[in-house]
């Protein structure tokens, strides 16, 4: 696996340290199995956490949207922002209410964004987006158009200092705990794929491509 530079001051974990990483094939592979991001900046003096979409080329994170929105408006001014992804995995259910916990994997980014203007780098972050959501997906629809390229903002983020935090197993109980005829252990969650509903509009002899019947998320393998 390959190895970020030293940790930041930022990125550094200091609760529960030996559940952290910043090895950067760790923190790639939490944030292609993600879907939503949240992004954390202040404006104007007053806090925001936003969710998002979002997409990744290499070492850089990519978020869009419109130019009226507010997130974006100040993010490109060069403030600081702190990108957040987290998938949970399983409730941890332990002897005592103290111990209860959760099965998880997150990432934490910090930086500041870039405005893309590059009109190549703006089509391939927003294939990133599409790909990301669903792969195969951009080979079949409509490209953007130069309007809605003009109509939708794109930042960079570098996934420099950035870092991983990892839960697995069962619950950590006092050991005096133990004997309590208390039911302990793990309930695993995951995310499940219903049937696709094809639009109203769409056309009857339209089918289901393979890349959506057979759609699934991608498992990090940590």
């Amino acid at each position: 696996m390959s190895q970020q530079e030293s940790p930041s001051q930022r990125t550094t974990i200091k609760r529960i340290p030996q559940r952290g990483s910043y090895e950067s094939d760790i923190i790639y592979q939490i944030l292609d199995e993600g879907l939503v991001c949240h992004v954390g900046f202040i404006a104007d003096g007053q806090p925001f956490v936003i969710p998002t979409a979002y997409g990744r080329i290499d070492d850089t994170l990519y978020i869009h949207g419109s130019p009226a929105s507010r997130m974006l408006r100040f993010l490109q001014q060069g403030i600081d922002v702190c990108v957040s992804v987290t998938l949970i995995d399983g409730l941890v259910l332990a002897r005592s209410a103290f111990h209860h916990s959760m099965n998880y994997r997150s990432v934490v980014v910090f930086g500041t964004a870039t405005l893309v203007q590059d009109s190549k780098q703006k089509l391939a972050a927003l294939k990133a987006f599409t790909e990301h959501v669903i792969p195969g997906r951009w080979q079949q629809v409509r490209s953007p158009s130069r309007s809605e390229l003009a109509g939708t903002l794109v930042l960079s983020l570098p996934l420099v200092e950035a870092s991983a935090k990892v839960r697995t197993g069962g619950p950590n109980d006092d050991i005096s705990d133990y004997e309590l005829p208390v039911w302990a252990g793990e309930i695993p969650l995951q995310l499940n794929v219903a049937k696709p509903i094809a639009d109203s509009g769409l056309h009857p002899q339209i089918d289901v491509p393979a890349y959506i019947s057979n759609y699934i998320r991608p498992k990090a393998t940590l």
